[in-house]
C-alpha cells in the first residue's frame, strides 16, 4: 500500500499567502495552519519570509502546536546579476540554516527575477547564466554543509522558467529540481515529460493544476499572470489540464519517497469566511490525491 497520503504537505500560497507586491488579502498564519490541519495536511512549508517565525526553536514549536511539520521553504534570489549579491546570499544562507535546524531534507531555490512580481519573462543572457551558476553552486555547498539539498524551482516569471532554462540548468550543474506541475504546464511544457528526464534528480514535488482558459491568456501575453491568478487560474488538483494522475503515479512508482506540497496559487481580494474560500478547494484536492493514492 502506498504512503503517498503520509508526504502530502501544504504551501501558504494555497491560502493566498505571497510576498508578492500588490498580492491581495494576507491571511493570518493562526488560520492558515488550522485550515490546513484540518484540510488533512500534515506539513507546511515556510511561506514568505516572516510569514511563519524564523527562530528555530519557535517556528518547530509553532508549527507543532497546529499538528504539522515543516517541510522545506520556497525561497527566492536574484542570482544571475553581481549587484547587492551578499545580500541575497546571506538570505539563501539563513533560510537554509533555519530549515536545517527544523528537520527539513531539501531548500526550494527560486531563481527569481529583478522584476517586481511573475509578469515579465526574462532571459538570462550567456554573462548572466555564468554569475547564476557559480551562485547556485555556492548555494549548493552550503545547503550540503547543513545537510540539505538544493532543488531548483521552474517558476512562471522568473529566471528559470521554460522548457529549455531546465534541461540548461540539470545539464549545468548538479542541482537537483522541484517538480512544479502547474508552472512546468504554463510554462508549455509536460510535467510528466520533466519528471521522466530529471529521473532521480526530483527532490521535492509541488502538485498545482491550471485551467486552460486563463493559462491560454498569460501564455499569449493578454492576461498577466498576478490577474490570472486572481481569477483563479489555479484550480484543484484533477480539476484542471495537467496530468497530476500520470506525475504522481510515475514518481511513486520509481521509488520517489520525498514531499508532494499542495499549492493551489491563489491571491484574495478579501477575507473568506471561516471554512470558506482556499479551504474548500484544499479539501478537494486531498479528496482527489486519496482517491489515487488508493489506485497504487
Amino acid at each position: 500500500m502506498s504512503n503517498l497520503m503520509e508526504r502530502i504537505a501544504g504551501g501558504p500560497i494555497t491560502w493566498g499567502v505571497d510576498g508578492s507586491p500588490g498580492w491581495g488579502h494576507l491571511m493570518e498564519a493562526d488560520r492558515v495552519m488550522t485550515e490546513m490541519r484540518d484540510s488533512g495536511l500534515s506539513a507546511t512549508e515556510l511561506g514568505p519570509d516572516g510569514f511563519l517565525p524564523t527562530d528555530p526553536d519557535e517556528l518547530v514549536d509553532y508549527v507543532n502546536g497546529f499538528g504539522l511539520r515543516v517541510v522545506t521553504g520556497f525561497v527566492p534570489a536574484v542570482l544571475y546579476r553581481e549587484g547587492p549579491i551578499d545580500e541575497q546570499l546571506a538570505y539563501m544562507d539563513r533560510a537554509t540554516a533555519q530549515l536545517a535546524k527544523v528537520g527539513s531534507e531539501v531548500v526550494v531555490f527560486a531563481a527569481d527575477s529583478h522584476y517586481a512580481g511573475y509578469d515579465t519573462e526574462i532571459e538570462m543572457t550567456e554573462d548572466e547564466w555564468t554569475i547564476f551558476l557559480r551562485n547556485l553552486d555556492r548555494i549548493m555547498h552550503t545547503a550540503g554543509e547543513n545537510g540539505l539539498k538544493t532543488a531548483v524551482h521552474p517558476h512562471w516569471g522568473m529566471a528559470i522558467a521554460r522548457q529549455h532554462h531546465v534541461e540548461r540548468m540539470l545539464d549545468s550543474c548538479d542541482a537537483g529540481i522541484c517538480l512544479d506541475t502547474g508552472h512546468l504546464y504554463l510554462a508549455g511544457c509536460d510535467p510528466l515529460d520533466i519528471a521522466k528526464m530529471a529521473g532521480d534528480r526530483i527532490d521535492h514535488v509541488h502538485l498545482k493544476d491550471v485551467d486552460d482558459r486563463l493559462g491560454d491568456r498569460v501564455r499569449s501575453g493578454e492576461l498577466p499572470f498576478r490577474q490570472a491568478t486572481i481569477d483563479g487560474m489555479f484550480v484543484p488538483v484533477g480539476a484542471g489540464s495537467v496530468d497530476i494522475s500520470g506525475v504522481v503515479k510515475h514518481l511513486e512508482n520509481g521509488g520517489y519517497q520525498g514531499w508532494y506540497v499542495l499549492e493551489q496559487d491563489c491571491a484574495l481580494q478579501d477575507d473568506p469566511a471561516p471554512g470558506e474560500g482556499p479551504k474548500v478547494d484544499a479539501v478537494t484536492s486531498v479528496e482527489y490525491l486519496q482517491a489515487l493514492a488508493d489506485e497504487l
